[in-house]
């Protein structure tokens, strides 16, 4: 049992990584494998495993699809970022459990397809999910800055919209296959306007990442 019950209609962060510091995102093959989990899942009592799902023609897919999002969110995305080690997602859940339901999917699913890809056994995640409550809308918006900027404070790339696998393109209106979040009704904030709202705080971050990484035993972001 989570030592505190998660509540609906408000807002958290949550992250995990994977166990060791496995490398679990290995190919943009592996990236688009969890994006599609993310936004599968996050939909109300899907009859059909991801894995069967994937194995369908694209016409039948998109029945599915149609029908399967007449159901209601069990969660709302409102942002995300996929790193080589770790995810961070922000969440609204809707339901009771939907975020501990969400997150038993996601985990499940993406390990079993990875450790059968990449010929493994074992639990691929460190341990369960953690989560911190976000309790403001100005909390929420800073959350997101520092989720997009995971990528560059970790060195990966110089600017955060070169980083293909986090939802800053959506909030800049770059473009962005995915479309899954979901921020428009809790954050008043135009794309040129974001854009510089995140890059001004990107070096102070970028440094505060390396003195953490000194500091903290298996700090990942």
């Amino acid at each position: 049992m989570r030592k505190d019950e998660l509540i609906n209609d408000e807002y958290y962060h949550v992250f995990n990584r994977s166990i060791a510091k496995f490398k679990i995102f290995n190919s943009e093959f592996d990236y688009h494998r969890f994006l599609e989990l993310i936004k599968y899942y996050q939909y109300e009592r899907p009859t059909l495993r991801y894995s069967y799902f994937n194995r369908l023609s694209a016409n039948l897919k998109q029945n599915y699809l149609s029908s399967m999002y007449e159901n209601s969110k069990i969660v709302d995305i409102v942002s995300y970022c996929l790193m080589p080690t770790h995810f961070h997602l922000l969440l609204k859940q809707n339901i009771d459990d939907g975020i501990v339901d969400y997150l038993r999917l996601i985990e499940n699913s993406y390990s079993k397809y990875f450790n059968l890809v990449h010929k493994r056994k074992g639990p691929l995640w460190e341990s369960r999910f953690k989560n911190v409550h976000i309790e403001t809308d100005e909390q929420i918006l800073h959350l997101t800055r520092y989720i997009h900027l995971n990528p560059t404070s970790a060195g990966f790339c110089n600017k955060p919209e070169e980083w293909g696998w986090s939802s800053y393109s959506e909030y800049t209106n770059i473009t962005n296959e995915y479309k899954i979040c979901s921020y428009k009704n809790i954050l008043d904030i135009k794309p040129k306007e974001y854009q510089k709202f995140v890059n001004d705080r990107k070096k102070y971050q970028q440094e505060l990442s390396k003195i953490k990484s000194h500091l903290i035993d298996n700090y990942s972001g």
